[in-house]
């Protein structure tokens, strides 16, 4: 079944090219498309444009529908083109004309495109609770590890000396600057295109004030013909937050690649979170933050695919928009899975202790020796052109005890101050309040 359906017979190989991969993909949209004929069938009955009787029906078909869904037991089987065709099939099929005018006032276009909508919404939404969980284990260990020292680097050289406390902070706080992102996209999402039919409105008395109501949108996308940009924008829009927490977390996973290989030996994994080799039996292999790092490198090459794939389109629809749900969807999920497997690993990364106590790290207090002639009344540059040349020289003797002593005011991690960012991010922050 084809909900534009004419009588006229498609070829069965265009058929099958045209179908793509929309009975598969439509999975993720079908609890969302049911949410939204129910939210159309209501306010239909209210405007009198089908009755309360045929509403009940519709409502509890769609109901019906719902739990199939919510049991994993619905498909979408090669009779039918989309979900969208098979759940007015199944209403059809089972009240008849009421299931017949479940359509009014509607077109696909904004049919699918509402669905897209709350979709991507409830997504952002899942997505920014995980972020945010992500946030406090962060925060956790940096409390737990703020005391525990690890050398700070820049072009891979040692440079300074630097603690795990600010190293988890940090990544704590930069999570919270790509929620801002993810924030964006939820605006984008939160728009009800719902009534704005192929892009040109209806001659019904519609009301899509209720609808946006309903279905829990906060914005009305008034213009007809503006609703339907949305489409490709919010995948866009929603790829491009999505790159953004990914380049943080690929940059999280290289650092613990680094950190656990033999050379720097800062963090060890439990045996039973690595894998091995089939020749070397003392291999250990981070492969968890490899994966990590690799898929979130692949992340960040969304927002191109979708423009590429969208680019110098005119207004309206166009079936190019189809294959945003093969570019995206599939990403989105894996994208979970990485958050998810984060959440489960970085807890019980174990820490070495006692670092900086190894010689080849003697160099990074070079900036404390330089402190301390400053305190005692030497110009900082002549104090920088001292310890310089006993570096040089080999007269270099590192006062780790100047850098413990002021150890608190060194690495003053503000955690308090990152807790409050992560209070206000909580309190203004309308994705973050939904869960």
């Amino acid at each position: 079944m084809k909900i534009w359906e004419k009588g006229i017979a498609v070829d069965k190989k265009i058929e099958q090219f045209t179908v793509g991969r929309d009975r598969e993909l439509d999975g993720y949209l079908a609890r969302f498309d049911v949410e939204a004929s129910q939210a159309q069938a209501t306010m239909l009955a209210s405007v009198g444009l089908i009755s309360e009787e045929e509403n009940q029906q519709l409502q509890q078909g769609l109901t019906e529908l719902a739990a199939q869904i919510e049991a994993g037991t619905f498909t979408i089987d090669e009779n039918f083109e989309d979900v969208h065709s098979k759940i007015e099939f199944y209403l059809t099929e089972k009240f008849g004309d009421a299931g017949k005018k479940i359509h009014t006032a509607r077109s696909r276009n904004d049919q699918v495109l509402t669905a897209i909508q709350l979709f991507l919404k409830d997504y952002t939404e899942q997505a920014a609770a995980q972020i945010m969980a992500l946030v406090d284990v962060l925060l956790q260990k940096a409390e737990t590890h703020q005391a525990d020292l690890m050398p700070g680097y820049t072009h891979f050289q040692a440079a300074m000396p630097s603690s795990f406390g600010l190293w988890f902070s940090a990544y704590a706080e930069h999570l919270l600057l790509d929620l801002a992102l993810l924030e964006a996209a939820h605006t984008v999402a939160d728009q009800n295109p719902l009534g704005s039919g192929a892009g040109f409105g209806s001659s019904f008395p519609i009301d899509r004030q209720q609808t946006t109501q309903q279905m829990g949108f906060s914005n009305l996308a008034v213009s007809s013909v503006g609703a339907q940009m949305l489409r490709g924008k919010t995948e866009k829009t929603v790829a491009f937050a999505l790159a953004g927490v990914a380049a943080t977390l690929s940059k999280l996973a290289y650092d613990l690649v680094l950190y656990n290989s033999q050379d720097l030996a800062f963090v060890e994994l439990p045996a039973a979170f690595t894998t091995g080799s089939s020749i070397m039996p003392h291999k250990k292999n981070p492969d968890v933050f490899e994966l990590v790092r690799a898929r979130c490198n692949a992340l960040q090459g969304l927002p191109t695919t979708i423009m590429l794939a969208t680019n110098n389109l005119p207004s309206g629809y166009h079936r190019d928009f189809q294959i945003l749900k093969e570019i995206l969807f599939e990403p989105m999920m894996q994208f979970l899975d990485i958050l998810d497997i984060l959440l489960f690993a970085l807890p019980q990364l174990k820490i070495k202790p006692d670092l900086l106590n190894q010689a080849k790290y003697d160099g990074i207090f070079s900036v404390e020796n330089i402190n301390q002639l400053i305190q005692a009344g030497v110009p900082f540059r002549e104090a920088y052109v001292q310890v310089g040349q006993a570096v040089d020289q080999g007269r270099y003797v590192p006062h780790r005890e100047f850098h413990t002593t002021h150890l608190g005011s060194v690495h003053n991690l503000g955690l308090a101050e990152i807790r409050e960012k992560v209070a206000r991010v909580q309190q203004q922050s309308r994705v973050l309040l939904k869960r």
